[in-house]
C-alpha cells in the first residue's frame, strides 16, 4: 500500500512524453504562458513573481478547484491505490509546476496526503 493518497506529476510536453496519470491536464492553450514575459522567462515556479502570474491568470484558480473534485471522484470508485494527476505546459517550469503545487495544497486542506513531483522544474529553458 502507498503512503500518500494523490500523487501529482508537473512536466513539460517540449521535453518528452507525459507521464501515465490517472487524469493529465494540458495548461499549454488556454492559459497564457510567462514564458512570454523576458522578466519571468528564466524564473521557476519557486519564484514569486512566478507563482502569483500563474495563479492571477483567469481559469487557473477554478481548475485547480474542479481537478480537486476530480481527483475526489476517482478516489470515490471500487479501486484501492493513490490517484496520479499529471499536469503539463510547454516547458514544464512554470505554469505546472505552481498548478501541482496549489493543487497539492488544495487537496492537502481536505486531509489526503500529496506526493508532488516537478520532473522538468530544473532543466533548462527551451528557447522557443
Amino acid at each position: 500500500m502507498s503512503d500518500f493518497d494523490v500523487e501529482i506529476v508537473s512536466f513539460g510536453y517540449l521535453h518528452g512524453q507525459p507521464p501515465a496519470a490517472h487524469l493529465t491536464i494540458d495548461l499549454r492553450h488556454h492559459f497564457r504562458d510567462p514564458h512570454v514575459s523576458p522578466e519571468l522567462r528564466y524564473m521557476t515556479a519557486h519564484d514569486t513573481s512566478v507563482r502569483v502570474a500563474v495563479m492571477n491568470t483567469p481559469g487557473i484558480p477554478e481548475l485547480v478547484t474542479a481537478t480537486a473534485r476530480a481527483v475526489s471522484a476517482f478516489r470515490s470508485g471500487p479501486s484501492a491505490g493513490p490517484v496520479v494527476v499529471a499536469d503539463g505546459c510547454a516547458g514544464g517550469r512554470h505554469r505546472a509546476p505552481t498548478f501541482a503545487d496549489h493543487l497539492a495544497v488544495h487537496l492537502r486542506a481536505n486531509g489526503l496526503t500529496v506526493r508532488v513531483q516537478h520532473r522538468d522544474l530544473a532543466k533548462p529553458v527551451v528557447e522557443r
